[in-house]
């Protein structure tokens, strides 16, 4: 679920952000043009001056501002009505600027009566003043709108890509799901095989499934394993073939530079299980496997090669297959898999670039 409590916060505090960036603006426009309407003042007490008419400029500004948004975000009227209101509301809000400036500002805050050009005394309200308090609340309303619209963009890309992550981890957990029953289900039928012929070696063997187990419910759960485990999985399903599959010759080798390099659980182990359900199952005679894992500088080589017959007596689904595909185009991007079909032997060979591992996932 998306929690939006924090961009709520995030929300206040750029838009605090923006009315202090903004009156420092405006406190230091006016006070630059201070010196030419009120040459006489001494600059401490235009400083005084223009640090208090703003802070009352914004008792008209952020009202409008806000009044603005509310009616931009959560009002739902047809548009005519809607631009009726946005004009009702710069209109009123016009007048408070104008009542501010003229009855308050000039009077009270520079003992002086509002002139125009410095000639002419200013009424209330007329066209040239009237527009000026115009053009003021407009580039106010055009920078709100702009950080706010910025912002809800930015939100928007994350909610999207917060979305796109939990679709992702979903779709990754449904995989992992398709693939523990597989493999516990191939297992299960190796033992019950021993059982039939009542082995000695059925309990190690159960012993053996139920540390599997332990792996697949607790480790597989994670995002990411260290290597180290993921190949001690790997030898733990080859030790229980081993048992049954006699007639096996089985090369294991591995090259690890950074056994703690953290990896998806349940990538490697898959084609090790097609190795002997595919490979080593339908043969009748001598056959091999021969794996090598190599991990050098955050790039990860894995080669298994194993004898098949020319003609399978059974058919594969390859749905394991295509569990892993899908897995490495979400976690690995980059990587390349390399799958070679031989008439008597099936070679696999995956490259993983670490360091282009998506963050996300």
């Amino acid at each position: 679920m998306i929690k939006l409590k924090p961009y709520k916060r995030s929300k206040w505090q750029i838009h605090l952000l923006f009315w202090i960036l903004y009156y420092i603006l405006e406190v230091y426009l006016d006070f630059y043009w201070s010196r030419y309407q009120f040459p006489d003042f001494k600059w401490s007490v235009r400083l005084q001056n223009t640090l208090i008419l703003e802070l009352g400029y914004l008792l008209i500004k952020m009202p409008l501002a806000y009044a603005l948004l509310y009616v931009f975000e959560k009002i739902h009227i047809k548009e005519i009505f809607k631009y009726l209101l946005y004009i009702f509301i710069v209109i009123t809000a016009v007048f408070g600027h104008r009542f501010l400036t003229h009855y308050i500002i000039y009077p009270y805050i520079y003992g002086v009566t509002e002139t125009l050009d410095g000639k002419y005394p200013s009424g209330f309200i007329n066209g040239y003043v009237a527009f000026n308090s115009f053009m003021d609340l407009i580039f106010m309303v055009g920078l709100i709108f702009g950080v706010e619209i910025t912002r809800q963009k930015n939100l928007l890309k994350e909610q999207i890509s917060l979305l796109k992550s939990e679709k992702l981890d979903q779709e990754l957990s449904m995989l992992k799901a398709q693939i523990n029953p597989h493999f516990l289900f191939n297992t299960l039928n190796n033992i019950y095989g021993m059982a039939l012929k009542k082995a000695d070696e059925t309990p190690d063997v159960i012993l053996q499934l139920s540390k599997i187990m332990r792996y697949n419910i607790y480790e597989a759960a994670e995002k990411r394993i260290s290597i180290a485990k993921d190949i001690e999985n790997i030898k733990d399903f080859i030790q229980i073939q081993k048992i049954r599959h006699r007639h096996l010759t089985i090369s294991f080798t591995e090259d690890i530079d950074h056994p703690s390099q953290e990896i998806s659980p349940l990538i490697l182990i898959q084609f090790v299980e097609n190795a002997f359900k595919h490979g080593v199952s339908e043969s009748l005679g001598e056959t091999f496997i021969t794996i090598n894992i190599r991990l050098k500088n955050g790039i990860l080589t894995y080669f298994i090669e194993n004898s098949k017959e020319e003609k399978p007596h059974t058919h594969s689904t390859k749905i394991g297959q295509k569990n892993i595909r899908r897995q490495l185009e979400l976690l690995y991007p980059q990587h390349t898999l390399s799958v070679e079909n031989q008439n008597d032997r099936y070679i696999v060979t995956l490259t993983i670039d670490f360091h282009d591992t998506k963050p996300s996932l």
